[in-house]
């Protein structure tokens, strides 16, 4: 779960509002990875920005990012694996390397625009599941 302050939540949800509930609409505008944060710059893909200081800045910390790549699979791939002491072969999910490793050193231009684009999924789904709990609870 990401952790997400109450002020980003409620731009978020202005965010939101403003796409008239068109997920779809919101995009990436720009980005930026450091040791400690992912920053995503977020924009209507209707309505472009001329700066980025008019976008909605993002931060993530760059753990939640890494742990977004593992759980999507995406720094991984389905193979075969031979047992060491056994000397069968398996199937089995091998990984290329660790999540942001493989983010910054083996992933293509795509392969970095659908991490980012999971990371801003992940970020709509919790923000919509748990305000939406919310108003049963």
């Amino acid at each position: 779960m990401i952790k997400i302050a109450q002020k980003l939540k409620d731009q978020l949800w202005w965010l939101i509002i403003s796409v008239d509930y068109d997920y779809s609409r919101i995009a990436v505008a720009d980005h930026d990875l450091t040791d400690e944060t992912l920053t995503l710059w977020l924009e209507d893909k209707h309505d472009f920005k001329n700066s980025l200081d008019e976008c909605l800045q993002v931060d993530i910390k760059a753990r939640e990012f890494a742990k977004i790549i593992k759980t999507e699979n995406l720094n991984s791939y389905e193979g075969s694996k031979m047992h060491p002491t056994k000397n069968f072969i398996y199937q089995a999910r091998v990984e290329i390397n660790s999540p942001l490793k493989w983010y910054q050193d083996d992933a293509a231009v795509i392969e970095q625009q659908w991490a980012r684009d999971a990371v801003l999924k992940a970020i709509l789904t919790q923000l919509v599941e748990t305000e939406a709990a919310g108003i049963y609870d």
